[in-house]
């Protein structure tokens, strides 16, 4: 079952997230198991709010890569850009649609 946490973060600093999870993304190219997709959103209605959806092919998968210390890193590097704690919320995909 696919699975997917959604972070829920404020940031004056979003360009400096964006590079340190570009740079992210290339160390983990190549991996397996780690994350299949990524979804970057900015709330409209409040300025320097951001929700990312990242999805894995199973909650097993997003576990390892949870435990991996290159995540461990990233997430403290994240977490010293944002304005306040990030929080956490992890999915079940229960239905999933795509609309041509």
């Amino acid at each position: 079952m696919k699975f997917v946490q959604i972070i829920d973060f404020e940031t004056e600093r979003i360009d400096e997230m964006r590079e340190l999870a570009h740079e992210t993304q290339q160390r983990f190219e190549g991996r397996s198991g780690g994350p299949t997709r990524r979804l970057v959103l900015k709330d409209r209605s409040q300025a320097n709010r951001y929700l990312v959806v990242i999805e894995f092919d199973s909650y097993e998968d997003a576990m390892r890569n949870s435990e991996d210390p290159e995540t461990t890193k990233f997430a403290e590097q994240m977490a010293a850009l944002c304005s306040t704690p990030p929080s956490f919320t992890d999915c079940d995909v229960q239905e999933m649609t795509d609309f041509a």
